[in-house]
C-alpha cells in the first residue's frame, strides 16, 4: 500500500544557477471503482486508504444505503492505475444500473460525468436535531487537524478531512489530493469504526467548502462542516436545506458562520 508520496527529481533554478533536487511529491493515480464487475467511476486519487475511499464513496453517493450492503472490497493494481472491486447487494446493483450514471472524475471535481442537471442536484440528506456545536470545539478540531496530516507533512500537497466529537476531539482523519476524496475516505473510515454514531459530531476540512462537500457531510450525519477557506453559494444553500451548520474561514481565532448559525454555540 502506498504512503501517498513518491520521489521525483527536479531542478531548482536561481540567479546563481541550477541545482538538482530529490523532491517528495504527492502521488496521484487513476482509481476505478468497479461494482459487481462493472466499472462505475474513475477518480484521480492518492492511492492510500482506498478501501475507505470505496466504502465512503458508495455511502455518500447513495450507491448503497448502509455498510452491510457492501459484501467485499478488493484493491487490485492494474495497468495505468488501480481497480477497487466491490461486491454489493444485488438490489443496489440493479438501482445503480438503472441510474445509467457514468462518472469520470478529476481532482477537485466531484460531479464530473454526471449526465443531467437533475442527477447533479440530487436531494440532500436532512440531519435531524443534534446537540449544538460550540465555537471552541470547532477551533480545537481545526487546530488539531495539521498534526494528523502525516502525508501532507511530507509532500505539502494533500487535503484532509476530519471527524470530531462534540468536544472537538478528532477521532478520524483521512487525506487525499482531492478534497472530495478525502471526505469520502473519512466516511468509509467512520462506517467501519462506527465513530460517527455519536450525535453532535462534525466535519472539519482543509479546503474551500463546495456543494458536494456539504452533501457528503450531510450524508454522514454531521451536525456541522467547518472549512479553513471560503464556501460557495450553493454550499450555503445546501447546508441550510440539510439543517447543518456551515462555518468557514476557521483560522486565527475566528470563524464565519454562513448557514444555521443557531446550531453554533458561542
Amino acid at each position: 500500500m502506498s504512503d501517498g508520496s513518491v520521489h521525483r527529481m527536479a531542478q531548482r533554478l536561481t540567479a546563481a544557477g541550477g541545482e538538482a533536487l530529490d523532491e517528495i511529491v504527492a502521488e496521484e493515480v487513476a482509481v476505478a471503482l468497479v461494482y459487481n464487475g462493472i466499472s462505475h467511476a474513475v477518480m484521480m486519487a492518492t492511492p492510500c486508504d482506498l478501501e475507505d475511499f470505496a466504502r465512503g464513496f458508495s455511502l455518500t453517493e447513495r450507491i448503497v444505503e448502509k455498510p452491510s450492503e457492501i459484501y467485499d472490497i478488493e484493491v487490485e493494481p492494474v495497468e495505468g492505475g488501480i481497480e477497487v472491486r466491490l461486491d454489493i447487494a444485488a438490489q443496489r446493483m440493479v438501482r445503480l444500473q438503472e441510474r445509467r450514471r457514468s462518472l469520470a472524475g478529476r481532482t477537485g471535481c466531484g460531479l464530473c460525468g454526471v449526465d443531467s442537471i437533475e442527477a447533479a442536484m440530487r436531494p440532500v440528506n436532512v440531519v435531524g436535531a443534534t446537540p449544538l456545536v460550540s465555537r471552541g470545539a470547532i477551533e480545537r478540531a481545526m487546530a488539531a487537524l495539521p498534526l494528523e496530516q502525516r502525508i501532507n507533512r511530507v509532500n505539502g500537497a494533500t487535503h484532509a478531512a476530519g471527524w470530531a466529537r462534540p468536544d472537538g476531539t478528532l477521532v478520524a482523519v483521512r487525506e487525499d489530493v482531492g478534497r472530495h476524496n478525502a471526505l469520502d475516505k473519512l466516511g468509509g473510515a467512520l462506517a467501519k469504526s462506527g465513530a460517527s454514531s455519536q450525535p453532535g459530531g462534525f466535519v472539519v476540512v482543509t479546503s474551500r467548502c463546495s456543494y458536494e462537500m456539504v452533501h457528503k457531510a450531510a450524508a454522514l450525519g454531521a451536525a456541522a462542516i467547518a472549512a479553513v477557506s471560503a464556501p460557495t453559494s450553493l454550499a450555503i444553500e445546501t447546508a441550510e436545506q440539510a439543517g447543518i451548520a456551515l462555518a468557514a474561514f476557521v483560522r486565527d481565532g475566528r470563524l464565519t458562520v454562513y448557514a444555521n448559525a443557531q446550531r453554533i454555540a458561542p
